[in-house]
């Protein structure tokens, strides 16, 4: 008999709650606004209790959040929401009203971590055991595997926010990141698109500099992460990243800033297939997150 799991994908916008085992067996899904958090993390709870029958019963509940988070068991403040920029979310406790309620052992990660490891269980990721995950919508976050191992360390990455070349005469557009202004984040998530242009990407035309200019901020950093991490794929993901030409444009861009450096065949030869696009759909942060449960359950 499949083990099941509970998986909360916790958005800044929505919440997906599931329990089930994997693509093929999600037996209940609800999605829902993100609201305050007693009254989201109270939904949670009630959705769980709903569904969790003997026929239902769960192992474990895996939880990909927003952040930044606190992902570390050692740590006092393990399971919280920390100094977001959510309103009424900085300084959460997301897992301890969760296990309290259901009795379950709780695992907790980033949302993008989490998403990484759905990649990796079933998706574009499966076999390696390097490799990034870098998400382009209303904010930039990225995760991944390194030896086998989700990305933690003094936190976890905050790969939206590394610095890159900015030709302010080429683009005088200063940036919305409110910590640093001109990161990457701030010159290339969606919002900074349609700051930039006037309007939101979608609206924008495929010929437009707008998708040049994105492609080129995003080289730039896969090639710092190329050098630092030595990812064996490229996972790009993310509302921006549905533009149809924009990973074509990365992957030509990544190529001529490299100038040949890296000498791996998947770079020289077969760049299609080393940035690509994930490839589980709406599903894949809870289906992560059942995965990130069954890792904690042995």
């Amino acid at each position: 008999m499949q083990l099941l799991y509970g998986g909360i994908e916790a958005g800044g916008t929505k919440f997906v709650c599931a329990i089930g085992s994997d693509p093929d067996d999600i037996q209940h899904i609800e999605r829902f606004p993100t609201t305050t958090p007693d009254e989201t993390i109270g939904r949670c709870i009630d959705f769980f209790k709903k569904h969790a029958t003997d026929k239902n019963a769960f192992e474990a509940i895996g939880i990909g959040s927003f952040g930044p988070v606190d992902p570390n068991p050692d740590s006092e403040h393990f399971g919280y929401i920390t100094a977001t920029p959510k309103p009424h979310w900085s300084h959460t406790n997301f897992v301890q009203p969760i296990r309290d309620a259901l009795k379950v052992p709780v695992a907790f990660d980033t949302d993008v971590n989490v998403a990484a490891l759905s990649e990796h269980t079933w998706g574009a990721a499966q076999g390696l055991d390097t490799f990034i995950y870098l998400t382009i919508g209303t904010g930039i976050g990225g995760g991944g595997l390194v030896n086998g191992e989700l990305m933690h360390g003094l936190i976890h990455p905050e790969m939206g926010h590394i610095r890159i070349p900015h030709n302010l005469e080429r683009d005088p557009f200063p940036g919305r990141c409110p910590f640093h202004g001109d990161c990457l984040e701030g010159l290339a998530c969606g919002p900074a698109i349609e700051d930039r242009w006037g309007k939101a990407g979608k609206d924008l035309p495929s010929d437009h500099p707008a998708w040049d200019l994105e492609a080129e901020y995003l080289a730039h950093a896969v090639v710092n992460y190329i050098c630092t991490v030595s990812p064996q794929k490229v996972i790009l993901g993310g509302g921006v990243m549905e533009h149809p030409n924009l990973h074509h444009l990365v992957r030509k861009h990544v190529v001529k800033l490299l100038n040949g450096y890296v000498q791996a065949p998947e770079i020289l030869e077969n760049i299609d297939n080393y940035i690509v696009p994930p490839s589980l759909g709406s599903e894949a942060g809870v289906l992560g997150a059942f995965s990130l449960a069954r890792r904690m359950h042995g």
